[in-house]
């Protein structure tokens, strides 16, 4: 059974970091690209980074460059997006996505609220 389990959310003062993790299990994770996504009352689900499956190439949405980093450990079958220097606007729910070729399996979410 295919499960990736998000955890590491919560609220958070605006300046402050979280540590959200993605815990993979059913697949060859090893194989799979992994990327972030959020989606934000109101708004559609964007994508917020992602990793290669080797974990050599990321890419980040240009509102968390500089400030999020994308990682993965393959041995433990989990992938990671810490967050630094959080700001009211990275408020919403965030998912993880696992995609090669066809397949694409996604997580529950966790909520990120950014707030003083």
């Amino acid at each position: 059974q295919v499960q990736l389990v998000e955890s590491g959310g919560g609220l958070v003062q605006p300046g402050g970091s979280l540590r959200l993790s993605c815990a993979a299990s059913g697949f060859t994770f090893s194989g799979y690209a992994m990327l972030w996504y959020r989606q934000a009352p109101g708004k559609e689900r964007e994508l917020v980074a992602k990793i290669t499956s080797n974990g050599v190439s990321t890419i980040y949405a240009d509102s968390v460059k500089g400030r999020f980093t994308i990682s993965r450990d393959n041995a433990k079958k989990t992938a990671f997006l810490q967050m630094n220097s959080l700001k009211p606007e990275d408020t919403g729910v965030y998912f993880c996505n696992a995609q090669m070729y066809d397949a694409n399996y996604w997580g529950q979410g966790t909520q990120v609220t950014v707030s003083s």
